[in-house]
């Protein structure tokens, strides 16, 4: 056992006992350039209860928190909120060296633990909205299915007003600094960013829609406890704001220019087309496939009102970094975009053809005429480029207009 890992008080009989993972930079294609964070915790009482555990190989990390605290064979109860492998991974080991009375998890929940680990847990449903006085604590089971998962749930605990939250306001930052007012603003709100668009942009009407029930479940909150990422104890009405603008996808002034190059056409396409958006006076960003990761490009394209797609063709087809990252993004089913699409070629040409296609599914509303290159782009085309750059920003502030 890991004897040296502590727990740490978050407020009274509730102790953070997770595990940091400085070492991963890969979540399911999602680029965690600055690790991430397994938290569980752990409430004293009565009845001493584990809200969610850790990944594989950090169970002894977690383990060895809990034993600061009491011995692990006192824990009553674990709650499961997201049946996750990063948050699941070690249930049946937990559960085995602790002897839980019960094992609570959605219903969704109990499915999915079943089929993870092939009915080897005794798993308790419970109901949306169910209350449960355990000992001398209070607990308030709330589904938020497809928030992220099927099974996804949160936990609140009436007495320490703390929000146990799982996936949801999270974000992938490994830290020593367990709460939000100890990490600067502007990785607080880019990694928040960054994770509500690669993990929750899909579900942003659920989040609607929990936003507005949230209020009318008379939840006194004092703290968020997410299950990646920092608490929120200071910032509450920050995250949620946040998410509320995150969850609209109301477009910005912006544009984003995505693409690959073979030879160095399509990038001077790129370049064109970015200056006629700035020219006329809109936000641009270049995102190269050869220096932007697609989860990099999901968060910037949040935001962004426009999206300019170039690819060099290669083998009749797009080149392949622009298959894997739009294929990507249109799984986060991004909404309110406008687009417009640009490439090189020798002698086929049909990469426009394919990015148009897939605009087309993603549901943006393609503005101007492809900008095709044979070979080099010469002046003319370049002038093209720059004149899609303008359709593009004349195109989406009107929209911004109405």
């Amino acid at each position: 056992m890991r004897e040296t890992a502590k727990a740490l008080k978050i407020s009274e009989d509730v102790y953070w006992v997770g595990a940091v993972d400085w070492g991963i930079r890969d979540m399911h294609g999602y680029n965690t350039e600055r690790g991430t964070t397994y938290n569980a915790y752990l409430i004293k009482g009565e009845k001493n209860i584990l809200i969610d555990t850790v990944k594989g190989h950090f169970f002894d990390e977690m383990i060895s928190r809990i034993s600061s605290v009491l011995p692990p064979s006192a824990i009553d109860y674990i709650v499961s909120n997201h049946s996750e492998m990063d948050h699941s991974g070690v249930l049946v080991k937990t559960a085995g060296a602790v002897s839980p009375e019960k094992i609570f998890c959605s219903k969704n929940g109990a499915d999915a633990l079943s089929a993870h680990f092939h009915g080897k847990l005794d798993l308790t449903a419970v109901k949306s909205g169910e209350t449960m006085r355990l000992g001398n604590k209070t607990l308030t089971f709330i589904e938020t299915k497809m928030l992220h998962w099927p099974d996804s749930m949160f936990t609140y605990l009436r007495e320490n007003k703390i929000l146990f939250s799982q996936d949801a306001f999270g974000m992938h930052l490994a830290t020593k600094n367990l709460f939000d007012d100890e990490i600067p603003d502007y990785v607080l709100e880019w990694e928040a960013e960054k994770y509500y668009a690669n993990i929750l942009m899909p579900s942003s009407a659920l989040v609607l829609k929990l936003l507005a029930e949230l209020p009318k479940m008379n939840l006194d909150i004092s703290m968020i406890a997410v299950d990646h990422g920092p608490i929120w104890r200071t910032k509450i009405n920050k995250i949620l704001s946040l998410y509320k603008k995150w969850a609209e996808q109301k477009p910005e002034d912006k544009a984003v220019v995505i693409f690959d190059t073979m030879w160095g056409s399509t990038a001077s396409m790129a370049s064109a087309v970015a200056d006629g958006v700035s020219d006329s006076g809109s936000d641009v960003k270049i995102l190269p496939l050869n220096a932007s990761h697609r989860s990099d490009i999901a968060a910037e394209l949040l935001s962004s009102g426009a999206m300019a797609v170039g690819s060099p063709t290669l083998n009749n087809n797009i080149f392949p970094t622009l298959a894997d990252t739009l294929v990507y993004l249109k799984g986060l089913k991004p909404k309110n975009k406008i687009g417009a699409v640009f490439g090189s070629y020798g002698w086929s040409g049909e990469s426009t053809k394919y990015l148009s296609q897939i605009l087309e599914d993603m549901k943006v509303e393609i503005v101007g005429d492809a900008v095709k290159a044979r070979y080099v782009p010469d002046t003319g085309t370049l002038f093209q480029c720059s004149e899609l750059g303008k359709k593009i920003s004349e195109t989406l502030k009107r929209k911004l207009q109405n």
